[in-house]
């Protein structure tokens, strides 16, 4: 496979420890020194130890990934939410009142340390409680507009990943012609559909609320990561919570959607999107992967991209979400 080209290769390659804890100092807190790299690939996130025994969570952005304004946008949504007591891990502000902070070439924002459990995704009560905690998230989001951040397209998260894909000759020869075919048969279909359906409603959403981005404490949870915050429809943050056959999801459903009518306002239309949202998501997977492959944290973690078989499996699952397409929607109530 062809390292496809970056904005940088290494984009990383000067965020030393001594950088990291320097620039926690330029903050204004005192680390003691300790360091713990944390599960992130897409920014570099460190829990850093502070003189007294607390710890700060230090989240340095992607070069070039985000203009400065839609970062803002990101922590202006997140600190609404906490100030509705809506439970997300809201970045710290400076003593001017500044959440994005730099030093060197690096951008950063600080986060008090949260930690939890995985949801108990088979929990009726858990569900219902996710429910209620999504219904109250969206109403904040529906109350205003992003301005900076992205908007959820069939152009962005399908169409733009594929021509990347196919430009920089990223799929295996072998099943590249049989790739090429499904994904392009999929957005086909994803097309037809969204354009029968009518525009996508938008609200700010969480816009990556898979079960990784939910810690659950005996509090309940809270809800980590808004980084890939965008405008888009409710139920995309609903949808990456279902899992299972068709049985198992529709139930997942019902229980999620118990406790977030309470709070807001649910279309049953909204579920002919779900499949067309999760076709997409799996085509910028492969985009993301593709774009980030010269970072040196990718090919360490990601072995597997990028072999025939890895491309074969997705041909299979493009294969099977075009059927999944034209199946009924998911049941509610």
């Amino acid at each position: 496979m062809k390292n496809p080209a970056d904005s940088a290769s290494t984009p990383y390659e000067g965020l030393t420890p001594d950088v990291v804890l320097t620039a926690i100092e330029s903050f204004g807190a005192q680390p003691n020194g300790s360091l713990l790299a944390l599960n992130s690939y897409e920014n570099r996130v460190y829990q850093v130890g502070l003189e007294g025994g607390n710890f700060l969570v230090a989240k340095f952005y992607r070069p070039h990934r985000w203009l400065d304004a839609a970062i803002l946008e990101e922590h202006t949504f997140t600190l609404e939410l906490a100030a509705a007591d809506i439970p997300v891990v809201a970045p710290l502000l400076d003593s001017s009142g500044a959440s994005l902070h730099r030093y060197a070439e690096f951008r950063f924002a600080l986060f008090p340390r949260r930690g939890g459990r995985a949801p108990e995704l088979d929990d009726a009560d858990s569900l219902r409680w996710l429910g209620r905690v999504l219904g109250r998230l969206h109403t904040v989001g529906a109350s205003k507009r992003f301005e900076h951040r992205p908007r959820l397209s069939i152009e962005r998260f399908g169409d733009e990943p594929f021509s990347f894909l196919q430009q920089h000759d990223i799929i295996a020869a072998e099943v590249r012609h049989n790739y090429v075919d499904a994904c392009t048969r999929v957005l086909q279909r994803v097309r037809e559909l969204l354009d029968a359906f009518g525009p996508l409603p938008t609200i700010r959403l969480h816009g990556d609320c898979h079960p990784g981005n939910i810690l659950w404490t005996e509090r309940g949870p809270h809800f980590v990561d808004l980084d890939d915050c965008l405008s888009g429809p409710p139920v995309q943050d609903l949808w990456m919570l279902l899992s299972g056959d068709r049985f198992d999801m529709e139930r997942q459903l019902n229980e999620l959607l118990s406790g977030y009518t309470e709070f807001a306002d649910f279309d049953p239309f909204a579920l002919h999107w779900v499949e067309s949202l999760r076709a997409l998501r799996m085509i910028h997977y492969s985009g993301w992967l593709a774009r980030r492959w010269q970072d040196p944290a990718f090919p360490t973690h990601f072995p597997w991209f990028g072999t025939p078989r890895y491309w074969e499996e997705q041909m299979i699952s493009l294969r099977e979400q075009l059927e999944r397409l034209d199946e009924p929607p998911l049941k509610w109530r």
